[in-house]
């Protein structure tokens, strides 16, 4: 198998409060949007799918209730950016926003949570590593119009 990931796909309560949340609110760009999923592209080959829980339990089954042990994380550079989009979360109707924080490691982190709960890390990763992740996001995004 190859090591890859195409699709994250969140279950979510209402479809039309998460619609307002992530296009309307962020200003996303889906490239499908019908009956029960909206696809957000993210990257190249990487999909956020926001599907009705309705629908999700249907195929896959019933989640577990409570905060999933995961993030879902957007890098950007520098400590401003960071603050800037959590600033941009919070305007969008995020439930929760945490601000950013210098942390021990070097970078500077912040967390909003979407609609459904789902918790999202804001981060500017310092390294060479952290540099590229942004950089080949932005070259795509640009590349797409």
């Amino acid at each position: 198998m190859e090591q890859r990931l195409n699709f994250v796909t969140l279950a979510v309560a209402d479809l039309d409060r998460t619609r307002a949340f992530y296009v309307a609110g962020l200003g996303w760009q889906p490239v499908f949007d019908e009956q029960d999923v909206i696809f957000l592209p993210l990257a190249p080959g990487l999909v956020l799918s926001l599907w009705e829980r309705a629908s999700f339990v249907a195929e896959v089954g019933e989640p577990s209730s409570g905060l999933a042990p995961i993030t879902l994380a957007h890098n950007v550079i520098g400590a401003a950016e960071v603050d800037q989009v959590l600033d941009d979360a919070r305007a969008a109707g995020s439930p929760e926003v945490h601000d950013g924080e210098q942390r021990e490691w070097g970078g500077y982190t912040g967390y909003f949570a979407d609609p459904d709960g789902f918790r999202w890390e804001v981060a500017h990763n310092p390294s060479p590593l952290g540099e590229e992740l942004v950089a080949q996001s932005r070259r795509w995004l640009r590349a797409r119009g």
